[in-house]
């Protein structure tokens, strides 16, 4: 293994920074269109049940045939990386357009009424008072697309783009189990950092939620 690692480490890297882009810039990509999405869902309630429906028909696209198609719709090449983000991306929206929502419409009715008496508007309600408790649902929403964007980047190498993933690939086809196993630890252990990132950043903006758990 020692062998292999110092004769490919190079190879390597650049496979991790690959995973680590065509990740993670969907997981912001996805995150920054979920929110008003969510919020139109919850703004108008007419609007929230075609909205999950429509998420859960987009999320069960097969991964690959989506990886396959999207070149066809883009007019992109089917070796581009841009795919890859694309389809990641609309996993992305599909999975956290509903954790906003429903974020969102687990606030309290209350807390809403009170900061309208107070002299909120709804623009500064959302932002000062609502989206701040309905975090904790959506960081959680969060924590699951970008652990599930990190395993799917890898499907995309079948398609000869997808970091990691080429490891595998390359270890099937010269039956080499130590790309595999280097690939599959690069992988947890990104999805690890990832997750606990998340969970920090959440320990971080929701202070309030520790001193809950303590009192509780």
């Amino acid at each position: 293994m020692s062998t292999y690692l110092s004769n490919n480490w190079e190879t390597i890297l650049t496979a991790l920074r690959q995973h680590v882009w065509l990740a993670l810039v969907p997981v912001v990509i996805g995150f920054v269109l979920a929110l008003p999405i969510g919020y139109l869902g919850v703004r108008f309630p007419w609007l929230y049940h075609p909205l999950v429906n429509t998420c859960g028909v987009l999320y069960s696209i097969p991964s690959l045939a989506l990886f396959v198609f999207l070149p066809v719709l883009l007019g992109t090449k089917i070796l581009s990386p841009l795919n890859i983000v694309v389809a990641l991306t609309i996993y992305t929206v599909a999975l956290l357009a509903r954790t906003v929502a429903d974020g969102l419409r687990s606030v309290d009715a209350l807390v809403v009424q009170s900061a309208t008496a107070m002299g909120y508007r709804r623009l500064r309600r959302l932002i000062d008072v609502e989206l701040p408790v309905a975090l904790p649902v959506i960081l959680a929403g969060l924590r699951v697309a970008t652990v599930s964007n990190i395993s799917l980047v890898s499907v995309g190498a079948l398609i000869g783009v997808g970091g990691l993933g080429q490891l595998f690939t390359r270890g099937f086809q010269l039956f080499y189990t130590q790309p595999i196993i280097v690939g599959i630890v690069l992988s947890v252990a990104l999805a690890g950092i990832c997750d606990l990132a998340i969970v920090g950043l959440q320990r971080l903006v929701t202070p309030w939620t520790r001193y809950q758990r303590g009192a509780a």
